[in-house]
């Protein structure tokens, strides 16, 4: 009873991370999952079971306080869908070794890419305008669902400064965009782990049971976001999840 309650714990937590950046929490869930006992295949299926539900909730709640683009959103969606639909074959033709270093470099290299990224920039060019931006949209959700999925992560981090930077969207539109791409790529993601028998039993159990945290956690988020922190907080909380990931994978590589 004691593991449940930690796990709605470890949802509520991972949820208000994900309302606040517009990620899916698999850079917490996958090594708090390892370091529960579970197996990398099986903390993946865990933390996209938990995304799907966490970012569906939170896409409603953007959507209602009309910080989501919903046209925008189909289109990166609909490119993650495709993306993920090929993590649960990559998942097992790879060793969990592999997957758990290329896990920590990426790691490594958003903490590197967030502590060393330029100070943001107000964009007056409407992006609307360029003829192939919804090709690079769609670009975008496909690679990012295809890599982050297979990772056990939702792709949030790595598409919220990609949009920031390269497509001028405000901070604001592109966690609420990448919020609602997790909701795509990880559904896609969780069929085809199914489909790959990856995703069992307990691994529905559990996933169901930190959604159901997270479910709690997102709605909190998306409050705080609207104004309450600034970002100095913002960094600080952001750096400490990342440092908490690469700790626990690097004592599961070694140890």
């Amino acid at each position: 009873m004691d593991i449940y309650v930690l796990y709605i714990a470890i949802g509520l937590f991972t949820g208000i991370l994900s309302g606040i950046f517009g990620i899916g929490g698999g850079l917490i869930i996958v090594p708090i999952m390892l370091a529960t006992g579970h197996s990398f295949e099986e903390s993946i299926g865990i933390s996209i079971l938990q995304m799907a539900l966490s970012s569906f909730v939170g896409s409603v709640l953007n959507f209602k306080k009309k910080s989501l683009d919903f046209s925008l959103g189909l289109l990166i969606g609909a490119g993650g869908l495709i993306g993920a639909s090929f993590s649960g074959l990559v998942l097992k033709i790879v060793s969990s070794k592999i997957l758990m270093v290329i896990f920590a470099l990426l790691v490594v290299y958003s903490m590197i890419q967030f502590v060393l990224k330029p100070k943001k920039k107000d964009f007056i060019t409407d992006t609307k305008r360029y003829h192939l931006q919804g090709l690079k949209l769609f670009l975008i959700g496909a690679l990012t669902g295809f890599f982050a999925i297979t990772l056990g992560i939702g792709g949030g981090m790595l598409m919220v400064p990609l949009m920031h930077y390269f497509l001028g969207y405000d901070s604001k539109k592109c966690v609420a965009l990448g919020l609602f791409f997790i909701l795509f790529s990880s559904i896609s993601g969780a069929f085809s782990l199914m489909y790959h028998h990856i995703i069992n039993k307990e691994v529905l159990l559990v996933g169901a049971i930190v959604g159901l945290g997270s479910v709690m956690g997102v709605s909190i988020g998306i409050k705080w976001i609207m104004g309450l922190l600034n970002e100095k907080i913002h960094k600080i909380l952001i750096l400490g999840v990342y440092g908490l990931s690469l700790l626990i994978i690097l004592y599961k590589l070694f140890f």
